[in-house]
């Protein structure tokens, strides 16, 4: 079996069949093989590893180089996706071994945390992935934002096709929302420049000349339903303004389908709206986010709580060890500490993702099999990393 990196050209040809079967109708027209073909220029800073025997691809994994929020700092990530195999060499232990490759490989070459999406949690949680929100889905009809027609809003919002919106709707993620909401992430410009010729609407919402929202949508037909992207915005003005702008289409369409973040609260954006709010999790087609950490000694300077504690993750190849962690006025120091130090917790590398990212306390850590913790050291990790759900936009 043969292990290697391969380039964007070459993806085509080794991964594609692979990700097409696994993820697509098939059998595919061989115009969907030309697209792809097509679309390699937005894949050149992936890596991309693949197994292979007699010369044919058997099994393959990539990694998007994006940067992450966590707790206020943003960090190199990797997210990963295009796990795919050959029906013949499932269980075989292929993605395995190549999805250790790749993660040894992103860690090595900077990322501190890595993402994705799995086909089933079960399996990514022997890799050391803890699962996340997925984001929610409001659905309503806009005569239930009636009152915001009649309000004057201080800023105004433009209708453009993302090829005129695209650099408002990428800038307003990448110089706040990266840096202020814990979770989100964005791909690296080389990956995310396929998004601007996307054949989508987008409204951006201005005030004093600046973006303060922005959301990307369809509408299916007339009398139908406006499908919107996620509800971005960098203040609640923003947010009015496009559910404003939701508001306006109430004689087009009969619903407005928006994703949301897991703190929003759609049933109060207006006094008499009618609205269905869900989370979907469901395998394989629609998981819950995974996340976990590469590298703790990257993750110094995170914004934590006051405490110290030392703490074990045991038999991991890429943060295994033990770690004293400190909040010296409110930022993370990370130190490793010879073996056999005293440890206050032993956590899996999930259990502590999991207390990173904000989405387990210590004690659900414990009953979820994830960590053994003392009882004097729950209250020293619930200080120093209280709960703070992340949300999570990219989707790959």
């Amino acid at each position: 079996m043969n292990f290697r990196q391969i380039s964007a050209v070459e993806r085509t040809a080794t991964m594609f069949p692979l990700q097409a079967y696994a993820f697509t109708p098939s059998p595919w027209p061989a115009e969907d093989e030309e697209a792809n073909s097509r679309r390699m220029k937005f894949f050149e800073s992936a890596v991309s590893l693949v197994a292979e025997e007699d010369g044919r691809a058997l099994a393959a994994v990539a990694a998007f180089r994006m940067r992450q929020n966590v707790r206020g700092r943003a960090h190199d990530m990797a997210g990963v996706a295009s796990v795919s195999s050959h029906p013949s060499a499932r269980r075989r232990g292929l993605v395995r071994e190549l999805l250790n490759r790749l993660l040894r490989q992103m860690r090595d070459e900077g990322c501190a945390v890595s993402v994705l999406y799995p086909f089933r949690a079960g399996f990514y949680a022997r890799f050391g992935f803890v699962g996340i929100p997925r984001h929610r889905t409001a659905s309503f009809a806009p005569d239930g934002l009636d009152h915001l027609l009649r309000a004057e809003l201080p800023g105004e919002v433009a209708w453009l096709p993302m090829s005129e919106g695209f650099d408002d709707w990428d800038g307003l993620q990448r110089r706040h929302l990266l840096a202020h909401r814990h979770g989100f992430a964005v791909f690296d410009d080389v990956r995310s420049a396929e998004f601007r010729d996307g054949k989508y609407w987008v409204a951006v919402a201005r005030s004093g000349g600046e973006v303060v929202g922005a959301v990307r949508y369809r509408i299916n037909r007339f009398g139908g339903e406006l499908v919107a992207d996620h509800l971005l915005y960098a203040s609640p003005l923003g947010r009015a303004l496009l559910l404003q702008f939701f508001a306006r289409h109430v004689d087009q369409v009969s619903r407005v389908v928006v994703k949301v973040s897991t703190d929003e609260v759609p049933e109060l954006w207006g006094t008499d709206i009618q609205v269905i709010t869900e989370g979907k999790v469901e395998r394989p087609s629609d998981g819950g986010p995974m996340v976990r950490v590469l590298d703790m000694e990257s993750l110094g300077g995170t914004a934590v709580g006051p405490g110290a504690i030392t703490i074990e993750i045991p038999g991991d190849e890429l943060v295994g060890g033990v770690w004293r962690l400190e909040s010296a006025e409110g930022a993370l120091s990370v130190r490793k500490e010879s073996e056999g130090t005293p440890a206050a917790a032993t956590l899996s590398v999930g259990g502590f993702s999991a207390l990173l990212y904000g989405v387990l306390d210590p004690v659900e850590v414990v009953t979820r099999g994830l960590g053994e913790v003392w009882p004097e050291a729950v209250a020293t990790l619930t200080a120093m990393f209280p709960r703070e759900m992340p949300y999570l936009v990219a989707d790959f």
